[in-house]
C-alpha cells in the first residue's frame, strides 16, 4: 500500500516526563485521519514533531517514503487558534504563505482570492477578522493552512472553540472543501462524533506516555450529511470507541 506519510516509531521526553513512548501513524494519500486521546497524551507535541517544529527522541517522519524528520516547511500546520493578524484584511492573511515563497504581492492576493468562494469567503476580501464570526475566522485559517502546502494538512482542533451549532456547520462544510482538493489530512479531536463523521481512519492514543491503543477504519457511506449522526452503522461505531476510551482514567 503507497502511504503519503508515514510516522514511525515516535518517542518523546522531556527530562523525566516521558510524552510519547512509542507511535506509528501511516496516512494514506487524500485520506482524513483523526487521533483521538486523553488530554495531556501528547497529541499537539506529536503535531510539532511531524511538522519538524520539533525533534523526536527517537523515530523517523516520512513523506513519499523519503525522510522530512525535523524539517519545516514541507507539511502545513494548523493550531487551535486562528493565529490571524488582527491588522490584515482577510485577504492578506489568507496570502502571507505565498508570500513567504516569494511570490510577489500581487500575484499572491490573486491566487488567494481565486479561492474565496469555494472556502465560503466571497466579498469577505477587505474585512478585518475581528469583524469575521467564528466559523468564518476559521475558514481563513484553514484557507491560509491549505496555501502553505495542499499535500498534507495537520489541523489540531480547529472547531473547538466554535458553538455547537456552527461547528456541526463547519464539520459538514469542511467535508465538502476537502472533496474538492487532493489533500491528506491529519486531525486532531476531542470529540467521539466529529472524528467518525470526519475520518477514514481513527488513531486511538493511550493516556500518557502514549502509544497507539487501537486503529478504527470507519466504513461509512459517502457523502456524509447530519443523518449519518444518527445511522445505526454510526452508533455502532461510536459505542465501540468509547468501550475502548473508557479504559483511560483521564476525562477528555
Amino acid at each position: 500500500m503507497i502511504f503519503k506519510l508515514e510516522v514511525l516509531n515516535i518517542k518523546k521526553s522531556y527530562g523525566n516526563l516521558d510524552t510519547i513512548d512509542d507511535v506509528s501513524l501511516k496516512i494514506e494519500p487524500n485520506s482524513f485521519v483523526s487521533i483521538l486521546g486523553p488530554s495531556g497524551c501528547g497529541k499537539s507535541t506529536l503535531f510539532d514533531i511531524i511538522s519538524g517544529i520539533e525533534t523526536p527522541d527517537k523515530g523517523k517522519v516520512l513523506i513519499d517514503k523519503k525522510d522530512y524528520t525535523a524539517k519545516t516547511g514541507i507539511i502545513s500546520y494548523m493550531q487551535q487558534k486562528d493565529l490571524l493578524f488582527p491588522w490584515k484584511n482577510v485577504l492578506d492573511n489568507t496570502c502571507l504563505p505565498l508570500l513567504l515563497r516569494g511570490i510577489n504581492l500581487n500575484d499572491a492576493r490573486e491566487k488567494a482570492e481565486s479561492f474565496f468562494e469555494v472556502f465560503g469567503l466571497k466579498s469577505f476580501e477587505k474585512n478585518y477578522p475581528k469583524e469575521l464570526s467564528g466559523g468564518m475566522k476559521q475558514r481563513a485559517a484553514l484557507l491560509r493552512t491549505y496555501l502553505f502546502s495542499s499535500e498534507i494538512m495537520l489541523l489540531d482542533e480547529p472547531f473547538g472553540s466554535l458553538d455547537a451549532i456552527t461547528r456541526r456547520r463547519m464539520q459538514l462544510w469542511l467535508l465538502k472543501i476537502i472533496s474538492h482538493f487532493n489533500s491528506s489530512i491529519l486531525f486532531i479531536t476531542h470529540s467521539v462524533e466529529e472524528a467518525i463523521f470526519l475520518s477514514d481512519k481513527i488513531y486511538l492514543l493511550s493516556d500518557r506516555p502514549s502509544n497507539v491503543k487501537e486503529v478504527f477504519k470507519i466504513i461509512l457511506d459517502k457523502p456524509r450529511d447530519f443523518k449519518t449522526f444518527t445511522s445505526k452503522e454510526f452508533i455502532k461505531i461510536k459505542e465501540e470507541i468509547l468501550t475502548k476510551l473508557m479504559g483511560d482514567k483521564r476525562e477528555f
